[in-house]
């Protein structure tokens, strides 16, 4: 039987959208367990070598950026607070990278669900509010849809826009992740929702692409014990704005988040 010929264009388009999805590796030799995500502690996590990993604003080294973020963190006893202590914070080199203002959050900080993306785009830089631009319009009718609107904060892995809209590097989002996770911490969420391969791979802590991970259910935990909540990556809503044909993989997560909270509710103790 002789193969037929690859269609150029299609090949080239299929590959565009694993590539977009975060597909980035194959299968491994050898298996993994994938059913538990702890948080690593922090100096850890940035420190590749002391004399060549520094945060890019005021001098400030990696490791004391992030030690600052986790002083600056711990002292707020509310989502007002928490805000404040990051437009308070300079140890993000994103800040002075043409950034307009910090980007905090939105949503309800009491209710059930933690959604976390990657980073403001050129209209939450604006508004100083994440998922506010199309991509974000599309995320709440989504919601809407879903039977979730109103039950929703949500935040970013950094709190400054990149320049050029590119991805936030890990350093950026180490910088950063001691106010995700007080704000995790002080919500206590029923299940916590990771949009787009930037999000899933800084919590989850983990190299895997986004197509292999999404839809499936873990748990996130902090290394202090603060905080445990299921988990579930999915697509961001920019993606699927450029790919229309993967709304019916992000509606299918969507719905499965809301029976998660659906169930989380009505169990004793819950």
């Amino acid at each position: 039987m002789t193969p037929q010929p690859l269609d150029a264009a299609a090949t080239e388009a299929l590959l565009a959208f694993w590539r977009d999805a975060g597909v980035d590796a194959c299968y491994l030799d050898e298996p993994v367990d994938r059913t538990v995500f702890v948080a690593p502690p922090a100096p850890q996590a940035v420190q590749k070598t002391s004399a060549t990993v520094t945060a890019l604003h005021g001098g400030m080294s990696s490791a004391d950026a992030v030690s600052e973020a986790r002083r600056l963190a711990a002292a707020a006893t509310s989502m007002d607070e928490l805000a404040q202590a990051v437009a308070a914070f300079e140890g993000c080199s994103l800040r002075a990278m043409g950034a307009r203002q910090a980007v905090f959050a939105r949503g309800d900080p009491k209710g059930s669900i933690l959604l976390i993306g990657e980073a403001p785009g050129e209209t939450e830089d604006l508004r100083g509010e994440p998922f506010v631009g199309q991509a974000g319009q599309l995320l709440d009718r989504m919601l809407t849809a879903a039977g979730l609107a109103g039950q929703v904060f949500m935040t970013n892995t950094v709190f400054w826009k990149p320049p050029g809209n590119r991805s936030p590097s890990p350093q950026e989002q180490a910088a950063c992740a001691p106010f995700v996770e007080r704000a995790f911490a002080l919500m206590q969420p029923k299940a916590v929702l990771l949009v787009g391969a930037a999000a899933a791979k800084s919590v989850m802590n983990t190299e895997d692409g986004l197509m292999k991970i999404r839809g499936q259910w873990r748990e996130w935990r902090l290394q202090d014990g603060s905080a445990s909540a299921p988990v579930m990556a999915t697509l961001h809503p920019a993606f699927l704005l450029r790919q229309p044909q993967a709304k019916r993989v992000a509606w299918a997560d969507m719905l499965s988040l809301a029976a998660r909270v659906d169930t989380a509710q009505v169990e004793p103790n819950a």
